[in-house]
């Protein structure tokens, strides 16, 4: 089993041991832990008679001096000193759950904690009891997980691979994103770093706060191997799934990396590198996921820190979380300074909802207004659909930094590779489309050459922007006392409240007695206006209103005025301007209430003068209702004209539909 596909397919197979008691759902919850436990196996063979030789001799110092002499000896960055393996577990069949709790036991603490992630204790219960055991240790005994045979950039492929089965209906951008597309990624991000990642001995950090199995952390290493094998590229994650967790820490600690560097926990409620800044950032955060869960922790944040905090730009709806994973990585850029003078740069890809998402003022265009003000916005690349195994809809690569080259400052960088793909053999679940090596270096040259063509578009930070004014228009109004508007009067809320009580009992109805009673004497007193005069001044109606009412003796308040005003009122267009105050400044009609979205590079009132007056010449607009707005139209820039048909071609194609049809009928009839 040289073969990738055919160690995970093998690993994947021996699913069928757990058929009956086990669900097929439920099978990664033996499979992985156990194929972690045989790489474990496997990688400590060769040193395991020397581990446990020099355990004899210190056991009787402190567990830190004991770890790290044994960690010596292992050459690794964990040991086991059980004198079980997966060989001698077969050896006794009778006491092999016994024994196999006693091998995880003998694991050092950081190797241990990452099988205890998996909850596996239950599940050796569930098999033994089923008498599933011991077969599984023996098929999982037959597959060779050494170094020698499987290299760690491999062993990580087949973790992926097995989380991905074991995860197929999780939500999209869960778990697992596809290597090429990782690769193209990385390259994005690494762009424009060469003087500095080819250096002798370069060390650099990389962060994922979802970081699944820890594919993106493992891609990235591999890509800066290949451009500088002298170059270090430390690792740094964290995830809050479990088993992802689990396999993400195992994969770090069988590379000979530092296992610390993976952290468990929600990124949004917890950040668990609260005082560290890195060099790259890198993710994949779910799509159109809620943040709910979190919401208390989010919003406790924003409102206590503000800006010194990680989402101070503002909250998207609940619905969404991806523009807090966002302002997430940014809040963890190293500044610019002198000792590091190319600050950090970040690879982020999102479905098209963090695009244009949110109306001026709206917390997911403040975010983009925050990225694009602050010009950390390089870059965006549209995708192509169906790369995803568990979603087929559109995704984007933004690359953000916070020290763009100068030709690049002020300026925003789109590139269209929707098309850059081709078609796989065979699916994998929504996946069917996958981007070539070459493709990738094809989309990094276009987008490193940053040359204006077809498939790439360059504009200034403030063209995604613009001015939303808020157009108003006067209200206009006439006023008449019929029998027609009486009747509206009732429908008032304020009118009918009068007869309306909130007391209990007697006093209750006598208090709706006397409103009832008030209620006739309005109705009295506004008949007495019931002579067909149409008034189109407001002020001269109320006047009227006012007088006709003091005859009668009655103080009304002001909420029943309003009331009385909105019922004996209707629109029209040739009465005379409603004020609101005494400076006679007119009052808007909020049914012709409008917004224009001015680009931010016009004047507004420019705009207002030549778009709206010669339309409605009495519009104004409310200066203190503007807001600025960020959004991005990724598809309508590239967005290609198509003919459409003429009339004849559709008619000829149609009837020859119709015909194809008839005949089809002639031979079911016949």
């Amino acid at each position: 089993m040289n073969n990738f596909q055919e160690k995970v397919n093998f690993l994947w197979s021996i699913a069928e041991i757990l058929r009956g008691p086990y669900k097929p759902d439920d099978y990664g919850k033996v499979i992985l832990p156990m194929a972690v436990l045989r790489r474990f196996d496997n990688v400590l063979e060769d040193t395991k008679e020397e581990v446990l030789q020099q355990y004899e001799q210190y056991k009787h110092l402190s567990e830190e001096a004991r770890e790290q002499l044994l960690n010596r000896a292992s050459q690794q960055r964990f040991h086991n000193t059980s004198n079980y393996d997966f060989q001698k577990l077969l050896n006794d069949s009778d006491n092999i759950a016994e024994n196999l709790r006693d091998y995880i036991n003998g694991f050092s603490k950081t190797a241990r904690e990452i099988i205890e992630y998996f909850d596996f204790d239950k599940q050796i219960e569930k098999m033994e009891r089923n008498d599933l055991l011991y077969l599984t240790v023996k098929r999982f005994a037959e597959v060779n997980l050494h170094p020698n045979t499987v290299s760690n950039a491999e062993m990580g492929s087949i973790f992926e691979e097995l989380i991905r089965r074991y995860s197929e209906h999780a939500e999209a951008g869960d778990h697992y994103t596809p290597r090429e597309v990782v690769r193209l990624m990385v390259g994005l991000m690494f762009n424009e770093d060469d003087d500095v990642l080819t250096k002798p001995g370069i060390t650099q950090t990389l962060y994922d706060p979802c970081a699944g199995t820890g594919g993106m952390g493992s891609v990235a290493q591999e890509y800066l191997e290949e451009m500088n094998d002298s170059a270090e590229l430390e690792f740094f994650a964290q995830e809050f799934n479990e088993e992802s967790f689990a396999m993400c820490k195992a994969d770090t600690l069988i590379k000979g990396e530092e296992a610390r560097n993976i952290r468990f926990g929600n990124t949004l409620s917890r950040d668990a590198f609260p005082m560290e800044k890195f060099d790259y950032l890198i993710t994949n955060p779910p799509y159109g996921v809620e943040w709910k869960p979190v919401e208390k922790a989010v919003k406790e944040e924003y409102e206590d820190l503000g800006m010194n905090g990680r989402f101070g730009a503002g909250l998207p709806r609940i619905g969404d979380g991806q523009l807090l994973f966002l302002q997430h990585l940014v809040s963890k850029m190293k500044p610019v300074t002198e000792e590091n003078p190319k600050g950090s740069r970040l690879a982020i890809i999102m479905n098209g909802s963090p695009l244009f998402t949110g109306d001026a003022g709206s917390g997911e265009s403040e975010i983009r207004r925050y990225v694009i003000e602050n010009d950390l916005v390089e870059g965006i690349v549209a995708m192509p659909t169906s790369l995803f195994y568990n979603t087929g809809i559109s995704t984007y690569i933004w690359i953000l930094t916070n020290h763009k080259a100068a030709w690049r400052k002020g300026k925003i960088q789109l590139v269209n590779a929707v098309n850059y793909y081709q078609k796989m053999r065979k699916s994998l679940g929504e996946k069917r489309h996958e981007i070539t090596p070459d493709q990738i270096n094809e989309i990094i040259r276009m987008y490193g050459e940053y040359k204006e063509n077809e498939n790439v578009k360059i504009f200034d930070n403030e063209d995604f922007g613009f001015q939303k004014i808020v157009v108003e228009r006067p209200l206009k109004l006439n006023f008449k006392v019929d029998d027609e508007r009486i009747d509206r009067l009732y429908e008032q809320k304020a009118f009918q409240n009068l007869a309306k009580s909130k007391k209990q009992g007697e006093a209750g109805l006598k208090e709706e007695e006397a409103g009832t009673k008030q209620q006739q004497v309005i109705i009295e007193a506004l008949q007495k206006l019931n002579d067909g005069t149409i008034y189109k001044n407001r002020e001269i109606f109320t006047e009227k209103l006012k007088a006709a009412l003091g005859q009668a003796g009655l103080d009304v308040k002001a909420p029943l005025q309003k009331a009385i005003l909105a019922a004996f009122s209707e629109k029209d267009d040739t009465a005379e301007v409603c004020t609101k105050n005494k400076k006679g400044d007119a009052e808007p009609d909020p049914d012709l209430r409008d917004t224009e979205n001015v680009p931010l590079k016009e004047n507004i009132h420019e705009y207002f003068e030549e778009e709206v007056l010669p339309h409605v010449p009495e519009a104004w607009i409310d200066e203190e209702k503007t807001k600025i707005g960020y959004e991005i139209p990724f598809t309508r820039h590239f967005y290609k004209y198509q003919e459409l048909r003429s009339s004849d071609e559709i008619k000829a194609e149609i009837q020859e539909l119709e015909s194809s049809i008839l005949e089809k009928l002639k031979k079911v009839i016949m």
